[in-house]
């Protein structure tokens, strides 16, 4: 059980690392390309490949799983979530956006007590916590105002949560590649849709951006499906604060964004509250019951 902690951790931090080179490509491709078609894109490569690994036996549970409409529920929720982030994304400052989506772990471990009936340890609180307090040296936010896109973001927050405790039900039964057919196929009809009245005709990098968000999208959506299936939801809040670790690196990476200060201390919050929660979680499931 040891073992499965650490695993579920380390893919946590894997797939958010996975998201974070995947928002970098699309922050390049929606530069130029409507973030309907960018998302039908993504969808479209992330559901072949489902297909092609699952087969026939992967749809033919689809339609006989008895969470089909859970499935399907979920993946409305991530898709109206996705589509209020990227709004507000458009008027908010990039430390206030992150500020106010990162409430979004502690109101899965609220929810985790409530709709899955977790054991939420001091010490998960406590790492869940101690990572907001980082968020909140790294990113800097004071000056939020009460705006439209503000309550765009926090419904961004709250519909995310919810949809991660949902992927943690889910996981009890179905496997990983059937969350990914759901959620890919539902996308794929509704940003599809929408990009028809929208189109750009893309040029061969566009073509090759947008494959590259649809590699790592997959990689990323199926490492977190994973992780879902190893690790309580209340552990996974904690391990998304790792989001903004990567984030701040990439940007310097690519863009050659200098950390102001704070930065280094709310990393150090962040890295501080995962090794609080890898410690934990390794001895608590190794003590005898």
């Amino acid at each position: 059980m040891g073992q499965a902690s650490t695993r579920g951790i380390f893919l946590g931090v894997l797939a958010y690392g996975l998201f974070c080179v995947h928002d970098a490509e699309v922050k390049w491709l929606v530069a130029s390309t409507p973030v309907w078609q960018v998302l039908f894109f993504r969808s479209v490569i992330v559901l072949t490949g489902t297909i092609a690994i699952g087969r026939g036996r992967l749809l033919r549970r689809a339609v006989v799983s008895p969470l089909k409409w859970q499935l399907a529920g979920r993946a409305v929720l991530m898709l109206t979530a996705w589509l209020c982030y990227y709004t507000a994304s458009r008027s908010l400052p990039l430390a206030q956006l992150l500020t106010l989506y990162f409430a979004a772990p502690l109101i899965i471990t609220l929810l985790a007590a409530r709709m899955l009936n977790e054991h939420v340890t001091p010490a998960r609180w406590g790492a869940v916590i101690i990572g907001f307090a980082g968020v909140l040296c790294a990113s800097d936010p004071f000056g939020v105002t009460a705006s439209f896109p503000t309550l765009l973001v926090l419904i961004a927050s709250v519909l995310w949560a919810y949809g991660i405790v949902l992927m943690r039900r889910i996981a009890r039964q179905e496997s990983s590649l059937l969350q990914m057919l759901f959620s890919n196929a539902l996308f794929m009809v509704g940003t599809g849709a929408a990009s028809v009245v929208t189109w750009h005709t893309p040029t061969g990098f566009e073509v090759l951006l947008a494959l590259g968000v649809g590699l790592f999208g997959g990689l990323a959506q199926f490492s977190v499906f994973e992780a879902a299936r190893l690790v309580p939801a209340s552990v996974l809040a904690t391990v998304e604060y790792s989001a903004l670790l990567w984030a701040f690196l990439l940007g310097y990476a690519i863009w050659r964004d200098i950390p102001v200060p704070g930065v280094f201390l709310g990393a150090a919050l962040i890295v501080a509250a995962g090794v609080l929660l890898v410690v934990t979680e390794r001895r608590r499931r190794t003590q005898p019951r």
